[in-house]
């Protein structure tokens, strides 16, 4: 390959979340400290443990160069970047400046358009298990989730339960609901079908779609993104699409994500709302990340990243079908997160998912409690690290944690 996404690169005093909080912070979701004679495999926080594209530290060095950081504009090749890119990787068509907004971050934009949408106390619809933030974010802002639980079906695949979905926007007046595509944290890459069946119900219903698509750069072979806006003329007018290149490029300490929004009715309203807090503001250097990341030579570093991630979450999934009785996971069909369903070991053994968790937290692997994301006995891990820490940390998991 042509870039690098083997090297293990020392996090330690640059500030990482991942890295800086183990066995400091108190908090119940952060990992302990491994025992003495293991070291610390990063697999809980949603970053890459991957060195970034590197024309984008080039396009920030450049731009640090100049002393001034005052206000600013943002500049016309930041549209042009961003239209380019969602041409090219996804398919889009008709995407002008126009439609496209500032978003300090998807959690924030999501409650912006939440906030136009509906008003507090109104009910929001949920497929789960989902990203924990989203059930947060509701909660703390005066919303009432409605849950609607994703199903396997024959061949273990996760799909939308729609009679459930449209009996709950029924029972509850649902008129809003927020969608992740690709899904945390199962990886799913969602199907022509099921998105058009998903929009059919919400035209017929009239709920307006936040639709969270800040991983859609990362699905794999056979499995392409379709914005949720693609679907028909009606779901591109009742959508709101969140999107960021921090998921993609690493790029989540600079700030800055951005909506597509092609209903100008809308558009105008979480233009307003986002506006009011005079926060709401572009970093300057987050724009020149941008334009380097959806430049030429960001297509081809994230041609590479997919292959590496596909290779992983292929090894991981094998690895655990094949090693580990009593433990289910959905193969990822995009993401770099992994889903482990430990309800039959639990049961067999006596044990608890916080006794699995604290077991692998022991020798150095950094795992993440599933209860968050509504899986009852469910671990969430990030394997976007290289593959041999990957290797490593399976290997761990087989003789001190699900095979002792």
């Amino acid at each position: 390959m042509k870039y690098d996404f083997t090297s293990i690169i020392d996090r330690h005093g640059k500030d990482s979340s991942a890295i800086e909080s183990v066995g400091i912070s108190t908090h119940w979701m952060v990992p302990t400290a491994p025992k003495e004679g293991f070291d610390f495999i990063p697999m809980w926080v949603a970053d890459m443990n991957f060195a970034t594209c590197p024309s984008i530290p080039k396009a920030i060095i450049e731009r640090a160069k100049h002393p001034l950081y005052g206000y600013f504009n943002p500049r016309k090749e930041y549209f042009d970047a961003i239209i380019k890119w969602h041409e090219k990787q996804y398919g889009t068509k008709g995407l002008l400046r126009e439609h496209i907004g500032y978003e300090n971050g998807v959690h924030g934009g999501n409650l912006t358009a939440l906030k136009v949408l509906c008003s507090p106390g109104s009910s929001v619809l949920l497929n789960v298990p989902v990203y924990a933030s989203f059930i947060n974010n509701l909660r703390s802002c005066g919303y009432n989730g409605v849950f609607s639980q994703l199903k396997k079906d024959e061949k273990g695949i996760y799909r939308m339960d729609f009679a459930d979905m449209e009996q709950k926007i029924k029972d509850n007046r649902i008129h809003a609901m927020v969608f992740c595509s690709p899904q945390n944290p199962l990886g799913r890459v969602w199907e022509w079908w099921e998105l058009e069946e998903l929009m059919e119900l919400c035209r017929k219903y009239d709920v307006y779609v936040v639709s969270d698509e800040i991983w859609a750069d990362l699905t794999f072979e056979g499995h392409p993104h379709i914005p949720t806006q693609s679907i028909s003329e009606d779901a591109r007018m009742r959508t709101i699409a969140m999107y960021a290149p921090s998921k993609t490029f690493n790029l989540a300490g600079l700030i800055g994500s951005y909506h597509v929004i092609y209903n100008r009715r809308l558009r105008d309203l979480v233009d307003h709302e986002s506006s009011l807090t005079h926060y709401n503001n572009m970093n300057v250097l987050s724009m020149h990340a941008l334009i380097a990341a959806y430049g030429d030579e960001g297509y081809e570093w994230v041609d590479e990243l997919r292959q590496v991630l596909s290779c992983n979450t292929k090894y991981a999934y094998e690895y655990v079908r094949d090693h580990f009785c009593g433990v289910e996971a959905p193969k990822p069909e995009g993401t770099y997160m992994f889903f482990l369903d430990c309800t039959k070991w639990c049961q067999e053994h006596g044990k608890d998912v916080s006794d699995i968790l604290h077991a692998g937290w022991d020798v150095g692997v950094g795992w993440q409690d599933g209860r968050q994301f509504m899986g009852p006995n469910h671990i969430r891990m990030n394997l976007a690290v290289p593959f041999k820490r990957v290797k490593e940390a399976f290997d761990r998991l087989d003789k001190y944690v699900f095979n002792i």
